[in-house]
């Protein structure tokens, strides 16, 4: 059968055991944003103290993401992980108290930040494990199993918002807030406790700091610039179809079409990932960031709630195998020693540029209308393309991988 390729990665000893556990807390951290937004507004009636909250929640992941994970590289899952899921739950905690004794929205926001900063970022940590795991004598099987990944990540930003939203909706924000908590660290703390197949850490002193010089290398500025782009897209395209849908009078069509364009991902990554591809993946970029170019630029050309349904289908089946294909070439571009850092960087960008086109995207629509949305997402996919095609020759180059001797030597 098709899926005997996923069954396989997943019956590697250790496997399953990492990745069930780390995608039960990806569910909670996908839930954890919008549960903050939805208790802030549930207590104070504020949009505006649940907007800052929430935003501050999202800067601080994505500033902190990155430094949460060198000390990963650095020490490794196992030593790193628990108190840093002790740190994120004392923080929600927190956060909860603070709304329920009613405090002013500026402590709010700073408890939005200490949650945002603490949260695990267990995404990277199975991805790294991946890694770690098919390295050695399996690596054509990693594109498989960052397709699993990537299918992970949609399944958690499917189930745990609906869930949040579910619950807010039937009166029970903090139990939606309290919910994606104990789901981030209990699927960490279980992560947290796999030491088999847990990366080996780097450890301290010269060797650490030379492959740090990995993280600087062209290939991974143009990666870091397609996450970026992608997350422009991410935060223009939902404000866009929102916009678009009221425009024609079928507010309620918003949900139908998310779920076609999440729907048809899924699809396309599980059957991404079942192919051994003989083309490579700089190219296999190319093909999939052109398709969904032409895609958004389809969207601009839409007249009805169900043209923009019909065309979302091409358009959200490209999003999971570009996703598992940056992931692809940051192992093969980016040290061992800290892959993790750099799976957090991406996402990192990956959340920045969402939070930046939220805004633009709302002027952009005020300014000319849906369309000005959706030339917003069509922009950043075309520098999608372009910068794979400026890219492609870094992107091709494989990582030099340093021994413990050349590294201390110098």
């Amino acid at each position: 059968m098709p899926s005997a390729n996923y069954r396989s990665l997943l019956r590697t000893p250790g496997a399953a055991a990492f990745f069930l556990p780390a995608l039960l807390g990806r569910v909670g951290v996908a839930m954890t944003g919008l549960s903050i937004v939805w208790l802030v507004h549930g207590r104070t009636g504020s949009f505006a103290s649940a907007g800052l909250a929430g935003g501050a929640f999202a800067v601080a992941e994505a500033v902190g993401a990155p430094q949460l994970a060198r000390l990963v590289d650095r020490f490794g899952q196992t030593r790193v992980l628990p108190p840093a899921l002790l740190a994120h739950a004392a923080a929600v905690a927190v956060l909860v108290a603070l709304v329920a004794a009613d405090a002013s929205a500026p402590l709010l926001v700073l408890g939005g930040a200490q949650a945002g900063a603490s949260v695990p970022q267990l995404a990277a940590m199975s991805a790294a494990r991946w890694a770690h795991l098919l390295r050695a004598d399996r690596a054509a099987e990693l594109p498989t199993a960052f397709a699993l990944e990537s299918l992970g990540n949609a399944v958690g930003y499917l189930v745990g918002p609906a869930t949040i939203s579910a619950l807010a909706a039937a009166g029970h924000p903090m139990a939606g807030t309290v919910l994606a908590a104990s789901l981030s660290v209990g699927g960490g703390l279980i992560l947290a406790a796999q030491r088999g197949t847990a990366p080996s850490p780097a450890g301290d002193g010269a060797a650490h700091t030379r492959e740090d010089h990995s993280l600087l290398s062209g290939a991974v500025h143009v990666l870091v610039g397609l996450n970026l782009a992608i997350g422009v897209y991410f935060g223009a395209m939902q404000v866009s179809v929102t916009a678009f849908v009221v425009e024609h009078g079928a507010p309620g069509a918003a949900a139908p079409v998310f779920a076609v364009s999440n729907c048809s991902g899924l699809l396309a990554g599980w059957l991404y990932g079942l192919r051994r591809w003989r083309t490579t993946a700089p190219v296999q970029l190319l093909a999939a960031s052109g398709a969904l170019t032409a895609g958004t630029v389809l969207l601009l050309a839409v007249g009805s709630p169900l043209g923009l349904g019909l065309v979302v289908v091409l358009t959200g089946a490209t999003i999971p195998p570009l996703l598992a294909l940056f992931s692809v070439l940051t192992e093969s571009t980016v040290h061992r020693a800290v892959l993790t850092q750099a799976f957090s960087w991406l996402g990192s960008a990956s959340a920045a540029g969402s939070a930046v086109a939220a805004a633009v995207s709302g002027w952009a629509i005020d300014s000319l209308g849906p369309r000005g949305g959706f030339a917003l997402a069509a922009s950043a996919a075309a520098a999608m393309t372009l910068q794979g095609v400026v890219g492609l020759r870094l992107l091709r180059a494989p990582k030099r991988q340093l021994t413990r001797t050349e590294a201390t030597s110098n």
